[in-house]
């Protein structure tokens, strides 16, 4: 029996086994036929599958491979359940999140404004910082003004949904976010999903079908977070205006990764950042904070201000947030040296592990590269193996990616050492040889 059969087998007794421990619930009272139905959260339907994957992995004898208790920083090394790791989990990109000026920054506003302006900006929570940090995000990505938010998954989705509706077109790429996706669904608008990267497809597409809709959004990565590489900025930007169409770039992983100084995908491929109407990211990564921004026209901004829901309707930034996220601007401008320890680390990954015979799929070697393993089950057995000699590295299984492109991801940052990213490409290696 090939492996494949025997997982299935597997899952076919555990799926017996737990129908047989949930007996039928006597109804409590007479419905009719259009009567809702209150369901115990156990007995949803879309619960099947978790409660069956969370037996499958005891069963196996392998622990859950999410939500590991982290108990130091985002450190390259550090503590996770109580082990030392290598870790190679976090987007802490430029190691910013650990640097002094952050975190005096985050204390120093606390001790100024507290903790929470309290309100929405729009009603009362207005701050000096959250102006400063606005200023500060529109001038590193050298358009006219910015806006900040309170989450970066919010941000793209409020912002899809306010500019575009049942009228318009969203093109989105293959391997978009699903904030990106989420977005384009609530907005209505007519939706078609591009082959990963493929201009000439959206060139074609829209020859076909522009003249049939009001408002044309492309919305694309900067640098893709589940395979590492970029798309064609120049191309895309020579596309979108031919089409009268807007370009949306979401630099959530560019920024800090990608161009000399670390300022995204427009410094890396040399394209005038004002030549794209839409330019969205985090303070999450690079930026060491919480939450999401949008960079643009100053017109915009003000159509965002008063019509995104995720703004309106959401708290500010609170003030310790909005000064980390401030003072990581300002080192990133300071110490273009990060940027290139980064790039380097990347580079050096990408090296080893195709030297190493390793699978690396789209990956650049920018800062994210996986090792695609195929089934989802292999993925989960590597990362727990890793796991026991001191490596952590995430599986990414399926839904997530299709089940035959499940992967090990790995996150570089520049403080990863020549010496850490050899000892994780080798033992890598190895693992993938045992299974």
């Amino acid at each position: 029996m090939t492996n494949t059969a025997r997982h299935a087998a597997l899952l076919e007794q555990l799926r017996a086994e737990a129908d047989a421990r949930s007996p039928a619930r006597p109804d409590p009272s007479p419905r009719t036929k259009d009567a809702p139905q209150a369901y115990d959260f156990a007995d949803l339907p879309d619960y099947r599958p978790i409660r069956m994957q969370k037996a499958a992995l005891k069963a196996m004898g392998l622990s859950h491979p999410f939500f590991r208790l982290g108990e130091g920083s985002s450190a390259p090394e550090t503590q996770v359940e109580g082990r030392a790791q290598l870790s190679f989990a976090s987007y802490d990109y430029l190691g910013l999140n650990r640097h002094e000026e952050v975190r005096e920054a985050a204390r120093e506003a606390i001790r100024r404004w507290g903790v929470s302006p309290s309100a929405s900006r729009l009603v009362g929570g207005e701050r000096p910082y959250h102006r400063s940090l606005d200023a500060a995000l529109a001038t590193m990505q050298g358009t006219e003004a910015a806006l900040a938010m309170v989450s970066g998954h919010a941000t793209n989705v409020g912002t899809i949904a306010a500019l575009l509706g049942p009228k318009d077109l969203i093109i989105l790429d293959q391997y978009s976010h699903n904030s990106v996706v989420e977005g384009a669904r609530l907005s209505g608008a007519t939706r078609l999903v591009a082959p990963h990267n493929d201009c000439a497809w959206i060139e074609a597409t829209l020859e076909r079908c522009r003249k049939q809709h009001r408002h044309v959004l492309i919305a694309v990565e900067g640098l893709y977070s589940m395979d590492g590489d970029t798309p064609d900025l120049q191309r895309l930007v020579a596309i979108k205006a031919r089409f009268d169409a807007w370009l949306m770039v979401d630099e959530a992983h560019a920024l800090g990764c990608l161009g000399a100084t670390g300022r995204g995908l427009a410094e890396g491929q040399g394209v005038d950042p004002r030549s794209v109407e839409i330019w969205m990211g985090t303070l999450s990564k690079t930026l060491a904070a919480c939450g999401g921004y949008i960079c643009g026209s100053a017109a915009l901004i003000d159509y965002l201000m008063a019509r995104a829901p995720g703004f309106v309707f959401s708290v500010g930034l609170a003030a310790p947030v909005a000064a980390t996220a401030e003072c990581a601007i300002g080192l990133l401008a300071r110490e273009p040296e990060r940027a290139a320890r980064l790039a380097h680390a990347g580079q050096r990954f990408l090296a080893a592990a195709k030297a190493a015979g390793l699978d690396t799929g789209l990956s650049e070697g920018h800062a994210i590269t996986p090792v695609l393993i195929g089934d989802s089950l292999r993925a989960v057995r590597a990362s727990a193996a890793l796991f026991e000699q001191g490596i952590n590295a995430l599986p990414i299984i399926h839904p997530a990616v299709p089940e035959r492109a499940a992967r090990l991801r790995f996150f570089l940052t520049c403080d990863h050492t020549d010496a850490m990213i050899d000892q994780a490409v080798e033992a890598t290696a190895s693992v993938l040889r045992t299974l």
